[in-house]
C-alpha cells in the first residue's frame, strides 16, 4: 500500500540553498521508490487558511518512506531547506484500492454510542 510524505511549506525568501536541496533531493528519493506527486504547488483554499504550498511524495509503502527520511543521504541536505523554509512534515500511510469508507463510517458510529 502507497505512503506519502505530505510538505506544507510556508513561502521565505530566496535563498541558493534551496536550489542545491532541489539538485539533491530526487537522488535521495530512488533507492525508496519515492516520486514527487505534487510539487511547489499553490493550493486552492476552499476551508480555512493554508499559507505556502505543498509537495505530496510517494512511496510504496510506509516502511520505505520511513527509510527515506531517516536516510544518511536525505538527512544530509534536509537543513539546506530547514533553514531557509519553515513547514511541517508528515509521513502518511495511504489506504488500498479496496478501502470503504462506510466501514469507517460504522465504526465512528459505534464508537459514538
Amino acid at each position: 500500500m502507497s505512503a506519502f510524505a505530505i510538505a506544507h511549506l510556508r513561502p521565505t525568501a530566496p535563498h541558493p540553498d534551496i536550489a542545491v536541496y532541489l539538485d539533491r533531493i530526487q537522488p535521495t528519493l530512488d533507492p525508496f521508490g519515492g516520486r514527487f506527486r505534487v510539487h511547489n504547488a499553490q493550493v486552492e483554499v476552499r476551508e480555512g487558511e493554508w499559507p505556502g504550498f505543498v509537495v505530496v511524495i510517494e512511496f510504496p509503502d510506509i516502511d520505505e518512506a520511513r527509510a527515506w527520511y531517516d536516510s544518511p543521504a536525505y538527512q544530509e541536505i534536509l537543513p539546506l531547506r530547514t533553514r531557509h523554509i519553515e513547514g511541517d512534515c508528515v509521513l502518511v500511510p495511504g489506504v488500498g484500492a479496496d478501502y470503504d469508507v462506510s466501514e469507517t463510517a460504522a465504526a465512528r458510529r459505534a464508537a459514538a454510542a
